[in-house]
């Protein structure tokens, strides 16, 4: 639900403000300087990677949990919130195949084709990783289950980790890296085939 509101609403604007968009930007990238698509990138990266560290270092009770209270009233709330994480990775997004869905809704200057095509790309990238799930659940299913709940902090351990893996590394990858590739910062260290 979270991942579908943002797309929709994402497309929605996009479909609606059009052209001008810093998608849009032809301008030659400069050493020293930040184009407005990697400035948009770098925001919203950024703040999806320290929101998953954090909930990782919540899942193991070293922060307060943010969903706390409203998972009591709400039990979904946290699946909506990671939902729209989700959805977020469509702000602002560079690569050339997206770029091309970009401008299509933009240049058609229709908010619901922009939504619609949004939420398209948003669920076809989910559906993936489901049948990744579930042909891990019925290769491996049973077993991963029963080791998993033989002692309840290993579900927490796993999610943690998992949370803090894909939030440092998206925010090292999508805000360092990005700041050491336009020399703004020189000491990313980059593998030797890189």
């Amino acid at each position: 639900m979270g991942m579908v509101t943002v797309s929709a609403v994402y497309g929605a604007i996009v479909g609606f403000v059009g052209t001008s968009m810093p998608q849009f930007s032809t301008a030659p990238t400069v050493p020293g300087t930040l184009s407005a698509r990697s400035v948009q990138s770098m925001v919203v990266f950024g703040l999806i990677g320290l929101c998953m560290l954090y909930m990782g270092l919540a899942a193991l009770r070293l922060v307060p949990d943010p969903f706390g209270r409203i998972a009591r009233r709400f039990p979904n709330a946290p699946m909506v919130f990671m939902g729209g994480l989700i959805g977020g990775f469509l702000i602002g997004r560079p690569y050339p195949l997206f770029r091309q869905m970009f401008r299509d809704a933009a240049e058609s200057g229709n908010p619901l084709y922009g939504a619609a095509a949004f939420v398209l790309q948003s669920v076809g990238n989910i559906v993936i990783m489901a049948v990744l799930f579930i042909v891990l659940s019925v290769v491996a299913g049973g077993r991963v289950q029963q080791w998993l709940t033989a002692k309840p902090g290993r579900i927490a351990v796993l999610t943690a980790g998992s949370l803090i893996i894909a939030g440092a590394f998206t925010f090292l990858y999508w805000d360092v890296r990005l700041l050491a590739r336009r020399e703004i910062i020189p000491w990313y260290p980059t593998a030797p085939w890189s």
